[in-house]
């Protein structure tokens, strides 16, 4: 019966490709700068010497945050900024598309 039910709120939900323009956009990118390093917030520190190389300085953890959105660039420097999903205004996307935009007003400062 859940299958039955699965099968009847796909088979009518509103449909959008904007989940699959971006997964493609992304595999392009990581195929293309695959060497890219990691940035160093993002990097686990777990001995000294990358304590001292800076490994994990700056990372914001979310939950800690007010508002849970934290302000850090995750993406190498040569990928700042960038957007991949760009959700349309139906169905769940709509919603999606609000929230997305009430995570950049919160980045900007302007909350």
């Amino acid at each position: 019966m859940a299958l039955a039910q699965a099968v009847v709120y796909l088979s009518v939900a509103p449909k959008s490709n904007a989940l699959y323009t971006a997964y493609g956009s992304v595999q392009e990118d990581v195929e293309r700068t695959s060497a890219e390093p990691v940035p160093l917030h993002l990097r686990n520190a777990p001995t000294g010497l990358m304590k001292k190389l800076n490994y994990g300085r700056g990372y914001e953890y979310a939950h800690d945050i007010e508002g849970k959105v934290a302000d850090m660039q995750c993406l190498p420097d040569n990928l700042r900024d960038r957007t991949y999903y760009q959700p349309t205004n139906e169905g769940i996307e709509k919603r999606i598309s609000e929230r997305l935009a009430e995570i950049r007003k919160r980045r900007s400062g302007s909350s």
